[in-house]
């Protein structure tokens, strides 16, 4: 089974923001699998299969800066598990724009960090979709506001491609998928 985490902030008054670009693709995946999400404690969680591959799709109800606590009781329950696949938003890549990768340090990102700090380790890939960097805003305002109508299509394209990426990342592996959806 690999986990499929979709990193944002709770609530609807974070609805559509920049940093929830992780709970909006993980809905996309969870209309591609015809699941939905189920409540529980710290987490949102929704289970399917795609080309004989289980998934579980999280999406933590913890802030973004607890993240990590919000999986705990998943690597407690869960066995079986082949991989963990994070979902964030990154503004060191252009808007719309999709970067993964395997390991690594959290480039800043609290929810990436918040992970690496409480399932100690940096060993997961990542699906990291771009929203581009502030000009004249501070970052920590940039990515708490929504998307403009301007904005709106390109990053809707980048959520279906980044939730392709996802599936493509399980049942083709890294290489490859970098090679399909690594974009300039």
């Amino acid at each position: 089974m690999w986990v499929v985490v979709g990193l944002g902030n709770p609530g609807e008054d974070y609805a559509n923001t920049r940093h929830n670009v992780g709970f909006d693709v993980l809905d996309i995946l969870a209309e591609i699998l015809n699941v939905e999400f189920k409540k529980e404690k710290t987490f949102f969680r929704a289970e399917g299969l795609y080309e004989g591959v289980k998934l579980l799709l999280i999406k933590p109800r913890l802030y973004m800066n607890r993240s990590g606590d919000a999986l705990i009781p998943v690597f407690l329950k869960e066995k079986n598990i082949e991989g963990m696949i994070v979902v964030h938003d990154d503004m060191d890549i252009p808007q719309g724009k999709l970067k993964l990768k395997r390991s690594g340090g959290s480039g800043g990102h609290k929810g990436v960090q918040s992970i690496i700090d409480k399932l100690c380790t940096i060993d997961f890939y990542r699906v990291k979709v771009g929203i581009g960097r502030p000009l004249g805003k501070r970052p920590e305002i940039y990515v708490l506001e929504k998307f403009p109508r301007s904005e709106k299509k390109v990053m809707k394209e980048a959520y279906k491609q980044a939730a392709q990426a996802v599936l493509d990342i399980v049942t083709i592996g890294l290489e490859k998928a970098m090679n399909k959806h690594h974009t300039s």
